[in-house]
């Protein structure tokens, strides 16, 4: 093409790209009256810079093609920070490399966009091959954390190139931009969805965490767990205690993992977790909810039987059929909380609710009695009852 042909196809690609980014998003109808989805999903490797991407050189690049390809946006932390909605967004390249990005929007719902680099992590004493999924948490201390996955190859199996290790990350930054990189997590088992509790207890740091005896497997791990640090510039769990255990035929069978750090309200903490459970057709992510008391995050106060957020029509497709997965929310001052999920590992969506009502939602949804017996007579005491609201 000659030069006027490879500015005007650069100015369409802008423009298609600025169409895509400026996309009013609505919620849509008839939801679940516990939170509205959005229509479109809020952020996807479409919305990623075309500096990224493209090599606007026409001598180095006379085709305009891609020469570095996004696969995915998912799985992002988030904060409010000086009144501005921001994503710590995970990033994956068509390399299968993970890494994170910042993403801003006026009002949390959409005109999404990135910052305008991706964000530099400090390197631990071991190099990882690759980090993903932050959970931000902003500490009592004057520090916002980021927690996150560093998978590294198991040498112990040097002729398994799909055998892994996983251990907790921690950084931290007053501002997203600078961050300081602190020694990974230790403890007595392999560690993901590792969530730091936003204020000390009993003058310590306080750690949700997710004992696993292998990369995927969980194995002896019994839940979601807990642990305290004296020094989280040399983190050290010497003990861990399950606050939220699996349980057999549930939606957290194989597995679960808090998610983003829980929010404090008037009558307790509220979590979202995720739940996993085998399938014919795979394993099954869905999220799902908890209260614990002010007084002792320990203690489980409140939690809804089975799933919150499911994958949801087009939600379903993607690179990993079958997932929902959030580790990223908002409470806002006017009481509304903004969810930000991925479905099928691709792509990040919102979620709108509020602290009123993920409080009723917790607070008055049946448990799950875990067994068909007891769903019955769950459901037929609320028949019962609204034949009494009926007469």
């Amino acid at each position: 093409m000659n030069k006027e042909q490879y500015n005007l196809k650069v100015r369409a690609l802008r423009q298609h790209h600025e169409e895509l980014l400026s996309r009013k998003n609505e919620p849509q109808p008839w939801g679940n009256g516990i939170y509205e989805k959005y229509q479109f999903p809020i952020l996807t490797a479409e919305h990623t810079p075309l500096e990224w991407r493209y090599d606007f050189s026409e001598q180095d690049n006379p085709y305009l093609m891609q020469r570095i390809m996004m696969n995915a946006v998912l799985n992002a932390g988030a904060i409010k920070l000086d009144g501005r909605y921001l994503l710590v967004c995970r990033v994956e390249g068509a390399d299968r490399k993970s890494f994170f990005a910042v993403a801003e929007s006026p009002n949390g719902i959409d005109n999404w966009r990135f910052w305008d680099e991706p964000i530099t992590m400090p390197e631990a004493a071991v190099l990882a091959t690759n980090i993903y999924d932050m959970r931000l948490t902003q500490h009592e201390d004057g520090w916002i954390y980021g927690v996150f996955c560093a998978e590294r190859h198991d040498d112990a199996q040097p002729g398994n190139l799909s055998a892994a290790t996983a251990t907790a990350a921690i950084a931290r930054t007053k501002d997203l931009k600078t961050w300081e990189r602190l020694p990974d997590l230790q403890s007595k088992s392999q560690q993901r969805n590792v969530v730091l509790h936003p204020e000390f207890v009993d003058g310590k740091y306080a750690f949700y965490t997710r004992p696993q005896d292998g990369f995927i497997d969980t194995g002896s791990g019994g839940g979601i767990g807990w642990g305290l640090v004296d020094d989280i510039t040399r983190a050290v769990v010497e003990k861990e205690i399950i606050i939220n255990p699996r349980h057999y035929h549930t939606i957290q069978e194989v597995k679960n993992g808090e998610g983003p750090a829980p929010i404090k309200t008037a009558k307790g903490w509220l979590h979202l977790a995720h739940g996993v459970r085998g399938t014919a057709d795979g394993l099954r992510y869905v999220l799902y909810m908890y209260m614990t008391a002010l007084d002792d995050p320990t203690r489980v106060i409140a939690q809804p039987g089975g799933w919150f957020l499911v994958p949801e029509g087009q939600e379903y497709v993607g690179d990993v059929m079958n997932v929902a997965f959030s580790n990223g929310w908002i409470a806002d001052e006017d009481g509304r909380v903004l969810i930000y999920y991925a479905t099928a590992d691709t792509r990040l969506h919102v979620a709108i609710s509020s602290i009123d009502r993920l409080i009723d939602y917790c607070m008055k949804t049946p448990e799950d009695g875990l067994t068909t017996a007891a769903s019955v007579e769950t459901i037929k005491k609320m028949i019962q009852k609204n034949k009494q609201w009926q007469a």
